[in-house]
């Protein structure tokens, strides 16, 4: 029997994939989870396990790092939100990638790739991890950790990890803390690019919010999300071609 490990940060991802794996591939079995790539290795290293499912950013540990230590024989299946910067690289090789939020479709097509796939290489493996690594720029570097709101002849300088939403308002952005909202001339399409994907989802054309200030979404019948927030008394309206990022949660 194949069997595989799933090891993602994000608790709520490796239950995911577990679930859909479970109907896609019932003969798959997943003989460990992990939360951190040195959890994931010394489970590897007990299990070898013949795939391994692996987030490319983790604390302590990331998963190109992983991948590295694991056998040449185990296949490789990199999670990631990181489409812009990495599709490039994972397109030329014989690895597979998911997308966050990751899409059932292409889970599926991913399932019948590592189904038809007789072997891995070793030295085309090594390739793809150093092209991942240049074409992957450095979190502190790529990220936006600061915003400057200008008030008359005083500039504000807020922490993004304060930052509950932000809401396009004509040609201003509205930024909403805890402590109050601010207003910035950049665009939410400009912002969008600048922020952590992984930290920051864009649920309508003109909101992005926080993903751990989301309490509760709830569906209506038109497919769109209504979010209640845990630092806001404000609730955000999410349109239906956004939809996608509440199907994991």
């Amino acid at each position: 029997m194949t069997t595989a490990i799933v090891v993602d940060d994000e608790q709520h991802i490796v239950e995911y994939v577990q679930a859909k794996l479970a109907t896609l591939w019932p003969q798959l079995n997943i003989v460990g989870t992990a939360n951190n790539g040195r959890t994931a290795l010394a489970a590897a290293r007990e299990l070898n396990p013949d795939i391994a499912f692996l987030d490319i950013h983790m604390p302590g540990m990331t998963g190109l790092e992983l991948a590295e230590a694991l056998p040449p024989a185990c296949k490789i299946v990199f999670i990631t939100a990181y489409d812009q910067f990495a599709l490039a690289a994972f397109e030329q090789a014989a690895v597979d990638y998911l997308l966050k939020p990751i899409q059932d479709e292409r889970l599926r097509q991913t399932v019948t790739r590592l189904q038809q796939r007789a072997h891995t290489d070793a030295n085309e493996r090594q390739n793809l991890i150093a092209a991942i690594k240049q074409a992957l720029p450095q979190k502190q570097d790529r990220y936006l950790q600061w915003i400057r709101a200008g008030l008359s002849d005083t500039t504000q300088l807020i922490a993004v990890e304060e930052v509950i939403y932000f809401q396009a308002d004509q040609k201003y952005t509205t930024v909403v803390t805890p402590t109050g909202e601010h207003l910035i001339r950049r665009s939410i399409k400009d912002l969008e690019v600048q922020l952590d994907p992984a930290q920051f989802w864009r649920v309508h054309r003109g909101i992005i919010v926080r993903v751990e200030q989301i309490v509760k979404a709830t569906r209506d019948l038109r497919g769109r999300y209504t979010l209640t927030l845990r630092d806001s008394a404000d609730t955000l309206r999410s349109s239906a071609s956004y939809s996608h990022h509440f199907k994991q949660m």
